[in-house]
């Protein structure tokens, strides 16, 4: 196997670096390198790498457009992108463009082979930090809206007790709460909820993970 690499970066101490990184590696071979965005996409499409490395911040052509040109024109060349950048938007932009990893510039050192065998062989590659930036960006905007949301905390407590069988005495008595209390509470959590009896609130309540109970 020999994997064949385009570099594309206008500074030459990084196009340098990472030629220097990569010639280390006995199937990886660095086939040709650009100082621009256009240069990227000429010499992507005369040289068919199977992975180009690429900066974002290039004259003439940002990274970004480069690599939206260089897969439509062939899909079978993976574009890594190769950034200090490490916002969603630009992350966003890269994999909107057709990019199929984004490595950070302070982590190529240590992971730019890994990412290029990871591209080569079909799967995309990102660096520690960019993968923890996709995921909280995907849960802040992908939250999903439960029932359970309009109870409180203690509501929620005592509806997996309940749920688990207790009576109201005795999870008056591990919550350190008057059987009234309970009482209210669980009233109050059924109506909240739109639940008229026991066998009703157990489902909802295995459907929702409150309780592994089945």
């Amino acid at each position: 196997m020999n994997i064949r690499v385009l570099l594309a970066d206008d500074h030459a101490v990084v196009r340098d670096g990472l030629r220097a990184l990569l010639d280390l590696e006995k199937d990886i071979s660095v086939i040709g390198d650009a100082t621009d965005g256009r240069q990227a996409v000429s010499e992507a499409g005369r040289l068919r790498p199977d992975v180009v490395v690429m900066d974002i911040a290039m004259p003439g052509l940002n990274g970004i457009e480069a690599a939206e040109r260089i897969c439509e024109a062939n899909s079978e060349v993976r574009v890594l992108i190769l950034s200090m950048h490490a916002t969603a938007e630009y992350i966003y932009r890269a994999l909107h463009a057709g990019a199929r990893g984004y490595l950070l510039k302070e982590s190529a050192a240590v992971e730019v082979a890994d990412a290029v065998r990871a591209l080569y062989a079909g799967r995309r590659y990102f660096s520690h930090k960019i993968s923890d930036i996709l995921v909280d960006d995907y849960v802040r905007v992908h939250r999903p809206v439960s029932p359970l949301e309009s109870l409180s905390l203690r509501e929620r407590e005592i509806l997996q007790l309940i749920v688990e069988g207790k009576t109201s005495a005795e999870a008056a008595a591990q919550l350190a709460l008057s059987v009234k209390t309970v009482e209210t509470y669980r009233s109050r959590l059924m109506h909240k909820l739109g639940i008229g009896d026991l066998p009703a609130l157990v489902k909802f309540a295995i459907q929702h993970g409150i309780t592994p109970l089945e």
